[in-house]
C-alpha cells in the first residue's frame, strides 16, 4: 500500500455533456491531465449527459468516498440548451465558494469579453470535498486551471490554499 503525501489529493474529474465521449472529451482530458502533472491522484473520471439527477448521483458518490478530496466539473454551466450543472450541485454544498465563480468570470473578461456573464461557474464544500464547476471549453478549463486552481489545490501556495482543508487525514 502507498503511502500517501500530505500534499497530493485525490480529484475527480465529471463531464457533463449530452454529446462527448472519451474520445471527444479535450475538456476533461486537460483537467485529468494537469491533475497528474500537478502531483495529485486523478482517482475517478466520468461523463454524465446534462441530467440533474445522474450529475447528483455521481457527485453524491464521489463526496462520500474518503479518498476524493476534490471534484472538477466541466460543461453544463451556461444558458443554453439543457444546461444544469449548478441546478444539480448547488443544493449539495454545505458551503459555497462564492469567490471561485466571481474570479473565473474575472479572468474571463480578459479572453472573452461580455460574454463571460454568460457562465455560471460555482464552487463549493460538501463532506469536506471541494467543487468546482467550468464552463465545458478547454479554453474554459485551461483558464479556471492556471488562474484558479493549480494554486488553490498547491499546499504550497501562501497566504491559503484548500489542501490544509482537505487533507486526507481530516476527512
Amino acid at each position: 500500500m502507498r503511502e500517501e503525501s500530505e500534499s497530493q489529493l485525490g480529484v475527480a474529474v465529471l463531464t457533463v455533456s449530452d454529446t462527448r465521449s472519451f474520445e471527444t472529451d479535450t475538456s476533461g482530458d486537460y483537467l485529468a491531465e494537469q491533475v497528474g502533472l500537478a502531483g495529485h491522484e486523478l482517482v475517478d473520471r466520468q461523463i454524465v449527459i446534462d441530467d440533474i439527477y445522474q450529475i447528483r448521483a455521481v457527485l453524491s458518490q464521489w463526496i462520500a468516498r474518503p479518498d476524493i478530496h476534490a471534484v472538477l466539473t466541466t460543461g453544463g454551466t451556461g444558458f443554453s440548451g439543457r444546461d444544469s450543472t449548478p441546478e444539480a450541485v448547488a443544493p449539495l454544498f454545505d458551503k459555497v465558494i462564492e469567490g471561485f465563480g466571481e474570479t473565473f468570470r474575472a479572468l474571463s473578461l480578459a479572453e472573452i469579453g461580455s460574454s463571460t456573464i454568460q457562465s455560471r461557474a460555482l464552487g463549493g464544500m460538501a463532506n469536506r470535498t471541494v467543487i468546482f464547476c467550468m464552463p465545458g471549453s478547454t479554453g474554459a478549463c485551461r483558464t479556471a486551471w492556471e488562474g484558479i486552481l493549480a494554486e488553490q489545490l498547491d499546499a504550497k501556495h501562501k497566504p491559503c490554499n484548500f489542501v490544509g482543508v482537505l487533507h486526507p487525514c481530516q476527512k
